[in-house]
């Protein structure tokens, strides 16, 4: 019997452990788009570029299993098993977190999805916090067999993993149960940008770094400080410039619609009444069906009078105009593809306007005319 003070200690590390890995895993497993975006970053930062083509399922997995871990450790399912794999998750994360903050850095780690950012330094030290917690929890749980499974942790952990693996697909298929992003439902595109424009920015501030001709001590001075320039005492060493760090900014800012013509961001974000702005990655990749339900869309907006456009990141050779399984033509434009993932998570969708705010946002698969 374990005394007292180590059973609800461990128990309010277990709690802890529980909620971080539901939290981090649920904002992420719903939103396997944004996660497979972070993990590609990964992989091209640690040279495993040949991996990306997995991303997705892998960010479905990966998220999932999180989000299940965590509810297995709330629940007390198999506690020993996964009271291992938290432990041994811990420190993975925790190191790769210390490399992403120094030796090759990063913006940020996704360790919350879209939900909440923070650097690899906030992360690390998080980490470091959370992984004396899946110590305690593994050392209070050591006896337990591994491998032994009761009935109804049989049927719970089923139950955790079919609800994990279910919300990462079923996103993946439609969009995200919940809209972190920038372009959510009730964004006026246009005043978001011009608010960006307005952020006011940080000034940069030069700092001198001179070492004492004495004791070789180092010290850091600012350019108004005249101490510095008593080259008897002083040797340079460095002059560098401190900026604030940005905020990871949501890429509202950006958004910028061209196409042969010129830019056409301002008519089409000033356009009255309905607009209806369907998304592409790549044409040649658009499902048949999917084609089929665009088509029946572009023939709904022209006998509703409302206008239609395409946007893209693939190359337009000139004014282009694209036709959805014999519709009306469209115009097409092009718009930078992080933008386009940013704003709708799907490979081919719709994004509605009216007066150019966001009023609904879809899948293809979702498109019902």
């Amino acid at each position: 019997m374990k005394p007292r003070p180590l059973r609800i200690f461990s128990d309010i590390c277990r709690i802890i452990l529980a909620a971080t890995f539901i939290v981090s895993g649920f904002t992420k497993v719903i939103d396997p788009w944004g996660t497979a975006i972070k993990i590609n970053e990964y992989l091209s930062i640690y040279g495993f570029e040949y991996l990306e083509p997995g991303s997705m399922a892998f960010s479905i997995w990966l998220c999932g299993a999180e989000f299940m871990m965590g509810c297995m450790l709330l629940f007390k399912v198999r506690i020993r098993l996964i009271s291992i794999f938290a432990l041994a998750s811990m420190c993975f994360f925790t190191l790769l977190t210390l490399l992403s903050a120094t030796w090759i850095p990063v913006e940020d780690c996704g360790c919350f999805g879209e939900a909440l950012k923070l650097t690899p330094w906030q992360t690390f030290f998080k980490n470091l916090v959370l992984l004396p917690m899946a110590w305690v929890v593994w050392y209070r749980y050591r006896p337990d067999r591994v491998f032994a499974f009761r009935p109804l942790e049989i049927v719970l952990t089923l139950f955790f993993f079919s609800l994990a693996m279910g919300l990462g697909t079923f996103c993946y298929r439609h969009l995200p149960l919940i809209d972190f992003l920038p372009y959510k439902v009730g964004v006026d595109i246009r005043e978001a940008m011009h608010a960006a424009a307005s952020e006011p920015v940080g000034a940069s501030e030069t700092v001198l770094v001179y070492r004492n001709r004495t004791t070789g001590e180092e010290r850091e001075f600012s350019l108004d400080d005249p101490e510095w320039q008593d080259a008897e005492q002083w040797e340079w060493v460095d002059t560098r410039t401190d900026a604030p760090l940005p905020a990871v900014e949501p890429l509202i800012g950006e958004f910028a619609l061209r196409d042969a013509e010129g830019d056409a961001t301002e008519r089409i974000l000033t356009t009255r009444g309905r607009l209806y702005m369907i998304c592409v990655t790549a044409f040649d990749k658009i499902p048949r069906g999917c084609e089929r339900r665009l088509g029946r869309l572009v023939r709904a907006a022209e006998a509703e009078g409302a206008e239609v456009v395409c946007l893209t990141p693939e190359p337009l050779d000139g004014v282009t105009w694209h036709s959805f399984d014999g519709s009306a033509a469209v115009r097409c434009y092009n718009i930078d593809a992080t933008v386009l993932k940013t704003m709708l998570r799907a490979a081919t969708g719709l994004v509605v306007l009216d007066d150019g705010v966001i009023a609904a946002k879809k899948n293809c698969r979702d498109i019902r005319p």
